[in-house]
């Protein structure tokens, strides 16, 4: 009778510690040959906390344009070539007035643009633009 013994060379196991090893190396390789940049973001000028910017009224004056294209300033009707002195009368009485153009969304792209224009040409940089909502 025949005894079979096991040898070790029959073994089917597979040794990952050179394996292991050459992951670690490429790991430290590609972490010391990184180059870490600082990305430029955005700066946000925040504005001041100071007492005296309190009393300032920063109710904005609102422009609005409904859906028959007729355009209102603070509540009133005017006409469209009439914007830009009304903006600066309101720039006369506040210097730091802010300006909000609301437009109906059926209203057309080619008033907009008119009316934006003519605020910014009486000297506003930055126009503030939003959708009309009208109660149904």
């Amino acid at each position: 009778m025949k005894r079979y013994k096991k040898n070790s060379v029959d073994s089917s196991e597979v040794d990952m510690t050179p394996m292991l090893d050459i992951v670690f190396i490429l790991l430290i390789f590609f972490i010391v040959t990184t180059s870490f940049i600082k990305e430029r973001g955005v700066t946000i000028d925040r504005p001041s906390l100071d007492k005296k910017d309190t009393n300032i009224d920063l109710k904005p004056v609102v422009v609005s344009i409904n859906d028959l294209e007729d355009v209102n300033f603070a509540g009133r009707l005017i006409s469209r070539e009439s914007v830009q002195a009304n903006v600066e009368m309101a720039l006369s009485n506040n210097p730091k007035a802010i300006i909000m153009v609301k437009v109906h969304e059926t209203a057309g792209t080619g008033i907009l643009v008119d009316v934006v224009d003519q605020v910014k040409r009486a000297g506003i940089s930055t126009v503030t633009v939003s959708r009309l909502i009208t109660s149904r």
